[in-house]
């Protein structure tokens, strides 16, 4: 089983973050950080990387049932979207499965949550 979902997108990343957000709220889900890790890597450690961000998405409903299942699942959340280029012109876009995430947790309530949060993040990706 793969960990994540992806999609591969021709336009720029600063266009793909837009647009990646924009489905982001459509399926109920906010930002709750956005981390620039060329940015950081550059002023942390001094080193080049292509352009790469990290997107904290939580839905806060499907984040509520989750915490009430298992109060340790904060350590899985928010799930993470990446949106990096792939090439000049072109993003690569890529979500974090939770159904594959979860699968450490013995819950089954837990992984039928994952289930819809997955449901919610594939749709986002086929939406781009």
């Amino acid at each position: 089983m793969s960990y994540y979902l992806q999609t591969t997108l021709d336009k720029p990343i600063a266009e793909a973050l837009e647009q990646v957000e924009a489905a982001l709220k459509e399926e109920g889900f906010g930002v709750l950080t956005r981390i620039d890790i060329a940015q950081t890597l550059k002023q942390k450690i001094g080193v080049d990387f292509h352009p790469y961000t990290i997107l904290g998405a939580c839905n806060p409903a499907l984040a509520f049932e989750a915490l009430r299942l298992e109060d340790k699942v904060g350590t899985m959340l928010p799930c993470n979207v990446v949106v990096q280029e792939a090439e000049a012109g072109r993003s690569e876009v890529a979500a974090v499965d939770p159904v594959a995430s979860m699968q450490a947790i013995d819950n089954g309530a837990l992984k039928q949550a994952a289930e819809k949060v997955r449901a919610k993040l594939k749709r986002v990706i086929e939406s781009l």
